[in-house]
């Protein structure tokens, strides 16, 4: 007798997954960590009111440290994750973000607060690089234009996703309600990273603990002494000492790089001209646009008496338009060049932001919108182009290298902005105050507070000195746009040669 044996189908494996849906999850994931910078300032007068009672340094600081630590372990977290696989190092990111949300909504004082920021910006670190690297591996090689100029994009409408979702949440919650809504969002994206992300490729890379320590060191040193020399005194051994250590650790940090086998990152790369000049633009575009965020709540709410919610709403032209132009931006490069859309674009920016500076308490809402449109327009033309110049410098078995230069620029930048605006609204405010609001100045809330009881007269002066204050921020964040445009447009005709 014959038996016939019938051979079992091998099981299903699991199909690949597509990279649209991978690009739409990374996309997530990075919309979660820059939205929550933007989200944070709209916090500020609440945080102000609250328990903590921050002064104006620690405000900078409470914003500064999740930056600051983003910006400056974004390198060695894209090493690791070319080392160790992306996919790891992006789920590691997410539940450390996790933890540093948790522990924000249930701090006690401002030192804990800043603390735990820190700790929710080591974990953005790990996610930023980890997103690009994972999107562009899913993504056939016709695609990575694209990919880049969506994951871009969603760098810029993160900023309106922050200030949407924060002002929603602020408008019915204390300060903390913020974080305790962020953190199961991360949980989410971690659930759906795990089932859904590829697993991504491995590539040798050396972490390099020494270069990211000095690092580190350096940025902070120079972060303390931007962000203390109103309170402290420009000129004091405190500020002048952070300064010195600051250049001290940064050249150190230089030096050693150029002598180690494997360094956090060689500085020789910089000199590749297209490489140098999309570092130093990206950076300055973030610097533009992160001093308008951390303004910009405290305007809408001070000096036009917007709600938490309406003033999340407000910033949508910058965060729309942003989104529009930059899906037009690769394209019109390839037209008519690279060079001329980022000129145009970094000098558009730089011009909405000194035309920002004429803002006051009487400033139509249109008006200040359509300004927000020029704003938005030069930041949505430069960034792409500038993000896709760092990339095609590197080769792509570096993506991970790539991606961290690139956002580590964009955090750089965000915490410069923030810590120059914060200190040049903070030094010109508390001058510009009554005598007799002398003794609030330590954050412009409590100012305003306490204007409010002395009467309609006193809290007009008050809010006139704050938007002079701010007119001044505006003005030197224009000029510095201004200034280092024209170095980011040689060093990119200096690649052309």
């Amino acid at each position: 007798m014959t038996v016939t044996t019938t051979a079992r189908p091998a099981p299903p494996s699991r199909p690949a997954p597509r990279s649209g849906g991978v690009l739409a999850l990374m996309s997530a994931c990075v919309v979660l960590t820059i939205a929550l910078v933007a989200a944070i300032n709209l916090a500020i007068p609440k945080l102000n009111n609250g328990s903590l009672h921050p002064s104006s340094t620690q405000l900078l600081w409470i914003v500064d440290a999740y930056v600051i630590v983003f910006a400056c372990l974004l390198i060695p977290a894209g090493a690791l994750g070319d080392r160790y696989g992306r996919k790891g190092a992006l789920l590691t990111g997410l539940a450390l973000f996790t933890v540093g949300c948790l522990g924000s909504a249930l701090a006690a004082d401002a030192t804990v607060l800043i603390a735990a920021r820190a700790v929710t910006g080591a974990g953005a670190a790990l996610i930023m690089p980890a997103t690009l690297s994972l999107a562009l591996q899913s993504a056939p090689p016709e695609r990575r234009p694209h990919t880049i100029a969506v994951w871009t994009a969603a760098t810029g409408a993160a900023g309106m996703a922050g200030n949407l979702g924060g002002g929603l949440v602020l408008q019915y919650l204390p300060w903390q309600g913020l974080f305790w809504c962020v953190a199961p969002v991360a949980l989410v994206l971690f659930a759906l990273t795990a089932r859904y992300a590829p697993r991504g490729e491995h590539h040798h890379a050396d972490p390099d603990v020494v270069g990211t320590v000095l690092l580190v060191l350096g940025f902070v040193a120079l972060l303390f002494g931007v962000i203390e020399g109103p309170e402290n005194g420009w000129t004091s051994a405190t500020v002048l000492g952070a300064f010195a250590a600051a250049a001290v650790v940064l050249t150190g940090f230089v030096v050693y790089a150029l002598r180690a086998a494997h360094p956090l990152i060689d500085p020789r790369v910089f000199t590749v001209p297209r490489l140098r000049a999309g570092v130093l633009g990206v950076a300055l575009t973030f610097f533009g646009l992160f001093a308008v965020f951390f303004v910009n709540a405290q305007y809408l709410q001070y000096a036009k008496g917007y709600s938490p919610a309406l003033t999340g709403l407000a910033i949508g032209p910058l965060a729309n338009g942003m989104l529009v132009v930059s899906r037009h931006s690769i394209p019109l490069g390839e037209r008519i060049g690279v060079r001329r859309v980022i000129t145009a674009g970094l000098l558009v920016l730089a011009a909405g932001l000194a035309l920002l500076s004429f803002a006051d308490a009487d400033t139509s809402y249109p008006l200040y919108a359509a300004v927000f449109l020029v704003t938005a327009t030069g930041m949505g033309l430069s960034m792409p182009m500038l993000s896709v110049s760092i990339l095609g410098a590197l080769p792509h078995s570096r993506a991970g290298l790539g991606s961290g230069l690139g956002s580590a620029a964009r955090e750089i930048g965000s915490a410069l902005g923030v810590a120059v605006m914060g200190t040049v609204l903070t030094g010109r405010f508390t001058d510009r105050l009554p005598d007799s609001l002398g003794g609030h100045a330590d954050s412009a809330g409590e100012a305003m507070a306490a204007a409010r009881a002395l009467g309609p007269e006193e809290h007009a002066r008050v809010v006139t000195a704050f938007t002079d204050a701010m007119a001044v921020g505006f003005r030197v964040t224009a000029a510095v746009v201004a200034v280092l445009a024209v170095v980011v447009v040689l060093w990119f005709r200096e690649e052309k040669r």
